[in-house]
């Protein structure tokens, strides 16, 4: 199947064999977006990276931006780490990012299962509200370029945060309440997702999965609670985990985890300073890194992004390698298909939720 299948997200070819219409092997076959990111990554100046990071998985810039930035900062020191009003608008934007993904993964599925585009829609109008407010703050919609070593690029422009207050608090909630009065109980996406892509806690844990994929096998591993980066540890929210080991319980983990994002960015509104320095150390044109090892993570909406930096004391970084959550949970992919129908393969696919930029690098 592929790699140009209408129903598959991106250039990706999945290579199946069958006995009538049951898989009994499946094989994920991807690098037909390759763009040699991790080569060019040690080719750019440190700063000169932060926009390639947009280009992973381009539906969660920011995050990305976070992850890397956050890296580098371990092997700057102390200069550069961020102010405490940089950190708020940084949970602020990547939690942000987490619902238009969540939004986004969910409304496609359908699109999977064959409801054709118009759940999307209800999706992507939500999306499209929190894409105006990350245009009005960085200047672009999807390539936020966003994030700096020890802060952000820009201060919110007036009237930013009442408007993105209004869709915290009178919106969101709303909104996700919805989708699941549509969704949740709706007989044919329970028919069609409930027992397929059967994926048991081990198999999750010994196959490397993260993010949904893992919490819907009853594994509650989250990589803002079990090793806080940033300030996470000063709000309280819960770890999204559900046993159903299927792809229903994806879909529940991704309802559930946007509600917790919600609650995330209500406390970061009441407790964020009402203004401050938006970048610590100096303005930030080229910098010079110290000799040395930095291995940096976070809970991106697809599960655990890692980057790994070698400086040699030099402009650019000796090794820049990604741990890209979209193709590690790729190796589950057979494992999920085998015993069931070809068209399951397509929704099992759109449950692991992946993006090809980021898959191939």
């Amino acid at each position: 199947m592929g790699p140009q299948h209408p129903s598959t997200h991106g250039v990706f070819r999945m290579l199946v064999a069958l006995e009538g219409e049951t898989i009994t092997a499946l094989e994920p076959e991807m690098g037909y977006l390759h763009r040699n990111h991790e080569k060019i990554g040690e080719r750019n100046t440190y700063i000169q990276n932060i926009p390639y990071t947009d280009r992973l998985d381009y539906i969660s810039s920011m995050s990305n931006n976070f992850g890397y930035v956050l890296t580098v900062e371990k092997l700057l020191g102390a200069q550069f780490q961020p102010t405490e009003y940089a950190n708020y608008l940084r949970i602020l934007m990547v939690e942000l990012t987490r619902v238009i993904n969540h939004m986004w993964a969910i409304g496609f599925l359908l699109n999977d299962l064959g409801a054709f585009f118009t759940p999307a829609l209800y999706a992507i109008r939500e999306r499209e509200l929190i894409l105006d407010l990350f245009e009005a703050v960085s200047g672009s919609r999807m390539m936020c370029n966003y994030m700096r070593f020890g802060g952000v690029a820009r201060d919110l422009p007036a009237g930013w945060l009442d408007e993105c207050s209004k869709i915290i608090n009178q919106r969101l909630d709303r909104k996700i309440d919805e989708m699941e009065y549509y969704l949740t109980h709706n007989e044919i996406l329970v028919a069609r997702c409930k027992g397929v892509g059967y994926l048991s806690p081990a198999d999750a844990v010994a196959l490397s999965t993260a993010g949904p994929v893992l919490r819907a096998s009853g594994v509650p591993y989250d990589v803002r609670k079990a090793d806080p980066y940033s300030i996470y540890d000063r709000f309280d929210f819960k770890v999204a985990c559900f046993d159903g080991c299927d792809v229903y319980a994806r879909y529940q983990v991704r309802i559930e985890e946007m509600r917790q994002s919600v609650l995330i960015l209500k406390q970061v509104l009441q407790q964020m300073p009402k203004s401050g320095e938006i970048q610590a150390g100096k303005k930030q044109y080229s910098i010079r890194v110290p000799e040395g090892t930095a291995y940096g993570r976070v809970e991106g909406p697809k599960g655990e992004l890692g980057f790994y930096v070698v400086s040699d004391g030099t402009g650019n970084p000796w090794r820049y390698r990604i741990r890209a959550p979209s193709y590690i949970s790729l190796n589950a992919l057979g494992p999920m298909c085998v015993g069931y129908k070809v068209a399951d393969s397509v929704i099992v696919l759109g449950s692991i939720d992946i993006v090809l930029g980021e898959t191939d690098r």
